[in-house]
């Protein structure tokens, strides 16, 4: 019971909390997305799903696993600061100052001891997996989706080693099928930074841990999280490549392809969720090889992913004009 209802109290705090704020007009009064280049809605949305997801998570998090707590604290500074930029706007600079700033906070109070090189490295990873989790929050339900499949999986991997963390990663993934059940197409409420660049930290930031305390293997969170860390990669390396700039806002991802290219929001997040379930289960079925049977699972995956590449451009080109 003790890993069963914290999750569980987190799953319906955010599903009842949200439901009064969209009931109640709340929502609309706090914070609304309105459409821009970027956005796949025709319509304004309250963006207050990441401040409840995230501060009901954190709070349990906090309680239920001691050790991540300067990890949490760090999470809660970035959700604040992202919120001010969802109503107010910060300077591009000033952001990623900020991520990066988070992300050498988290590399410091896990004591992750590797050489200059490997920590700078760590640093500039954590940075992108919170931009790279904001750029895939586009579409119903895919966001939340990640979260749910993704600490779901960290959750199942260190029930039996680490509790705690198992314990925090389901209250994260319970609170995310909180928001799901007002976000799956058609969403009424939506993430807003305030959810999506804590949500990427915290992805990172648990990877990062359980890989310090000997968990799982650096490839497994990468694994896990890998729908959204390759689709953000190769877009931005494509972008770069055509001289875009990366902080511009577009419509290039394969799943904003894919929704504007006929599937829309309910049946692109159904096909991202099967690929997320794939990942997370290949995953932790992964983690009972020996080492050569993990890297054969690794290149599988390249494989696997060179090919839905190829496909997914083929079927759903890039927009005549970006």
């Amino acid at each position: 019971m003790s890993i069963v209802l914290p999750p569980l109290l987190c799953l319906l705090l955010v599903a009842v909390l949200l439901w009064w704020l969209l009931a109640s007009g709340w929502a609309a009064r706090i914070a609304m997305d309105l459409p821009n280049e970027r956005s796949l809605h025709a319509t304004p949305v309250p963006r207050i799903g990441g401040i409840v997801l995230i501060g009901i998570a954190l709070a349990a998090a906090a309680i239920v696993a001691p050790a991540l707590r300067p990890v949490v604290l760090i999470a809660a500074a970035l959700a604040l600061v992202s919120a001010w930029d969802d109503r107010h706007g910060l300077p591009v600079v000033l952001r990623f100052a900020v991520h990066v700033a988070a992300a050498i906070g988290a590399v410091v109070a896990l004591h992750i001891d590797v050489p200059l090189w490997m920590t700078i490295g760590l640093v500039l990873l954590l940075a992108w997996a919170m931009n790279l989790y904001n750029f895939m929050d586009g579409s119903d339900g895919l966001a939340g989706g990640m979260a749910l499949f993704g600490f779901g999986a960290f959750g199942i991997a260190t029930s039996g080693a680490a509790p705690d963390m198992a314990t925090a990663a389901f209250c994260v993934a319970a609170a995310a099928a909180g928001f799901l059940w007002h976000n799956f197409h058609p969403a009424r409420v939506f993430l807003g930074d305030a959810g999506s660049i804590p949500l990427g930290f915290l992805a990172g930031s648990v990877g990062l841990a359980g890989w310090a305390r000997g968990l799982w293997p650096a490839w497994f969170p990468l694994l896990v999280f890998s729908p959204f860390i390759v689709d953000a990669t190769l877009t931005l390396v494509a972008r770069l490549l055509r001289g875009n700039k990366p902080w511009q806002a577009h419509r290039e991802h394969a799943y904003q392809r894919m929704v504007a290219g006929g599937l829309g929001h309910r049946r692109t997040a159904l096909l991202w969720y099967a690929l997320m379930a794939a990942c997370a289960a290949s995953g932790l079925l992964g983690l009972q090889f020996a080492v050569g049977g993990q890297w054969a699972l690794v290149v599988a995956w390249l494989v696997i992913y060179g090919i839905l590449a190829a496909v997914t451009t083929r079927r759903f080109p890039l927009p005549a004009r970006t």
